[in-house]
């Protein structure tokens, strides 16, 4: 069966790039049938908090992306102690000591000899009591795994076929000093014993990935198949890593952008089938696929999700919309009017507040010198009312006749006139909300 994961950090908030992973591995399990894991790396006890846990939890469930179970990483560190003990039975794992100022200055003189910057295993020629006066002096040492100096190959579904010489990739640190099993191991013994079969990350974890094969044959485990989507950049095509921090789901739920505009940029972009609006998760998923998309850094513009967003609330019926409706102070009993209005007009619910002050209080006039005269005449000839969807018509025709005025010199003045704005919703929808609700004032 066909099994993933999402295995965020709990040390900040979920942005668009922790989305862009968690969505793709969602969408492969969702149409294969199978299992999607929220798996939470929390093995650093000093930098996971349980507030980013449920912002997780919260923020994926605002999205739809339902999780099959949960996994915390925290609750499986003695699986990891055995898988390290079976790596040193086998000769694969060993202890070394060198502080970060050495490391460094080890991987400046082979920069300057023309060599990869690589650990050069001088710890595999330390005695026995070397250790022992290392461990005295410095403490405990970093645990790295012995790799075998061979090309590492697999088929990665979107980059193709991958082919990296280990002898140019250091033995990576699995445990820290202090004893922080790292996320290298962790990772393979869950993906191993939790029946992983497709992992999807970004292309920054190619080299990682190399790793974890030979890691995974070392303990004898099965290896998923892998798949590295491309890195988001800003859309001039710079570096959007720093900027990361503030394309967080929440602030991006704060602005007013809908699920289902997020989901469906975020499920093509990067890919060869064209962005647009889908209704539902299972139109979603019933397109996906991890085939169409390319290596390309991918452009990611945060502006493309207004529109998305405007077009999805044009789509939604009153009772979809009704809390938000009823917290811009819409009275219930004008609400479906109010609503029939203001949908082709809102880019965010956050919009409706503005539409709903402006039916209730009206708007200053904006009339233009040179049309106050032909303003006057026209409001004398507004029928008394009540108005209904054919008075904005009826009345337009007849100052039209007493004026001679057509088209833009004689709609846009009125308009105006009543909202105080050039543009808007169609004044024949708009017009019997305003007499209604002044009315009723």
């Amino acid at each position: 069966m066909t099994t993933t994961r999402f295995a965020p950090s709990p040390t900040g908030y979920i942005h668009v790039g922790n989305l862009r992973t968690a969505l793709m591995n969602y969408l492969i399990a969702r149409k294969a049938g199978g299992t999607f894991i929220l798996r939470i790396d929390d093995t650093d006890p000093e930098r996971s908090k349980e507030e980013y846990v449920d912002a997780i939890k919260q923020d994926l469930e605002w999205l739809g992306l339902n999780w099959d179970r949960v996994e915390r990483q925290s609750e499986r560190l003695d699986r990891y102690a055995e898988a390290a003990e079976k790596l040193r039975e086998i000769g694969r794992f060993y202890e070394a000591f060198e502080t970060p100022t050495e490391l460094d200055l080890k991987r400046k003189k082979q920069l300057n000899m023309g060599k990869p910057p690589v650990y050069d295993r001088a710890a595999l020629n330390l005695s026995d009591a070397e250790k022992e006066a290392l461990r005295a002096e410095r403490g405990n040492g970093v645990w790295r795994f012995k790799l075998n100096h061979e090309r590492i190959e697999w088929t990665d579904g979107i980059l193709g076929d991958i082919s990296i010489d280990a002898a140019s990739v250091s033995d990576p640190v699995l445990i820290r000093g202090d004893g922080q099993v790292l996320y290298t191991i962790a990772s393979v013994v869950d993906d191993t014993e939790m029946g992983v079969t497709d992992v999807v990350r970004g292309s920054d974890h190619v080299t990682n990935t190399a790793t974890q094969i030979q890691i995974i044959d070392a303990l004898g485990g099965q290896c998923p198949n892998f798949a590295h989507h491309s890195l988001l950049t800003g859309p001039q095509g710079e570096a959007l890593s720093k900027r990361l921090g503030t394309l967080a789901l929440r602030d991006l739920r704060e602005q007013g952008v809908q699920p289902m505009a997020l989901l469906s940029l975020m499920a093509r972009l990067g890919s060869s089938d064209p962005v647009e609006l889908r209704a539902d998760m299972a139109e979603l998923v019933d397109g996906f696929d991890l085939s169409r998309f390319g290596a390309a850094p991918t452009k990611f513009d945060v502006q493309d999700l207004f529109p998305l967003t405007a077009k999805h609330l044009q789509s939604l019926t009153l009772s979809e919309v009704s809390d938000a409706v009823a917290d811009a102070g819409v009275p219930p009993e004008l609400a479906e009017p109010f609503w029939a209005m203001a949908r082709e007009n809102i880019t965010t619910l956050a919009d409706l507040k503005g539409w709903w002050e402006l039916c209730r209080d009206g708007a200053e006039p904006l009339i233009d010198d040179e049309d106050r005269d032909f303003v006057s005449e026209a409001m004398a000839l507004l029928p008394e009312g009540p108005f209904d969807g054919e008075t904005w018509g009826d009345w337009t025709k007849a100052v039209k006749e007493v004026t001679g005025r057509k088209g833009k010199g004689l709609f846009m003045p009125l308009r105006k006139a009543l909202t105080g704005m050039e543009r808007g919703p169609e004044m024949a929808t708009l017009l019997p909300l305003l007499q209604v609700i002044r009315a009723r004032n």
